[in-house]
């Protein structure tokens, strides 16, 4: 058996979309079951994300707290944010995001892996880039504002990370799925054996 997932659509009798917010909606489809029945599936339509797992020369990432106010927590997380506009380059998205929340750039990118996010409830796809090669960006800092106003930065080991992953203490997706695939990344093939920074997405397609 080939472990490997595929991309596959039932068919839909009827859809509609009872809720249209500023970055997401809810859309309700009737989906068609392999026993002919139809039933009401209820998920957010999200435009998808890019987070950047930043390594420094001293192994080290970078990352930053923030409040979320749907879990109530503040969050240590690595860089992340929106795809803003649809068929908008990931990398481009991920070079910004990190300019703008760290005002940091990075000389070599990597994919580091993609992910669906709560695929049982939303249709958010997030590709996590490796970067490397970091250094103070130039020009003036981005200006934040709302929850990025209240933001702390820290550079913390990588052991650190993965310790606070597996004890509980860290819970963004993002810093989770990335850490931990940086680990597996260096003990099966090295981290140069990752997908170079403008592999193909086909969860969200663009051009190079």
């Amino acid at each position: 058996m080939t472990i490997k997932d595929i991309p596959q659509e039932w068919e839909i009798r009827g859809s509609e979309t009872p809720f249209v917010g500023n970055k997401t909606s809810v859309r309700t489809d009737d989906v068609v079951m392999p026993d002919g029945t139809v039933v009401h599936r209820d998920y957010q339509v999200h435009p998808g994300s890019v987070a950047v797992l930043a390594l420094d020369d001293a192994d080290r990432v970078l990352v930053l707290r923030q409040y979320r106010h749907p879990v109530r927590h503040k969050l240590w997380e690595i860089p992340a944010g929106l795809l803003d506009v649809p068929g908008e380059n990931p990398l481009h998205a991920a070079q910004r995001e990190l300019y703008e929340e760290a005002h940091v750039k990075a000389e070599d990118w990597r994919v580091l892996t993609d992910v669906y996010t709560t695929p049982g409830g939303c249709d958010e796809a997030v590709r996590i880039f490796l970067a490397r090669g970091l250094s103070e960006a130039e020009g003036d800092r981005f200006e934040v504002e709302d929850e990025e106003a209240d933001m702390e930065l820290a550079r913390v080991p990588v052991v650190e990370l993965v310790r606070g992953v597996l004890a509980g203490e860290l819970h963004n997706n993002c810093l989770v799925v990335g850490v931990l695939s940086l680990v597996a990344a260096r003990d099966v093939d090295g981290l140069d054996a990752l997908r170079p920074a403008q592999a193909p997405w086909p969860a969200r397609p663009f051009e190079a």
